[in-house]
């Protein structure tokens, strides 16, 4: 696995728990400066074939299945 994949994964997982984070605290602004980050790192890693944990679910990128 090369340097740059487990950059984007751990990207990926980080953007991942500040959303949750946002979302459990009831934080609005915090929970879409969040989803935006997590969109910005799942489509780099979309485009450099990069495979995250787990897919996108139904309520947008990030989301449980």
């Amino acid at each position: 696995m090369s340097a740059f994949a487990e950059a984007m994964r751990e990207r990926v997982r980080a953007a991942r728990a500040t959303l949750a984070e946002a979302r459990a605290a009831g934080d609005a602004y915090a929970a879409a400066v969040a989803e935006d980050e997590l969109d910005d790192a799942l489509r780099l890693a979309r485009a450099h074939g990069v495979t995250t944990d787990a897919p996108e679910g139904p309520e947008g990128p990030g989301a449980a299945p």
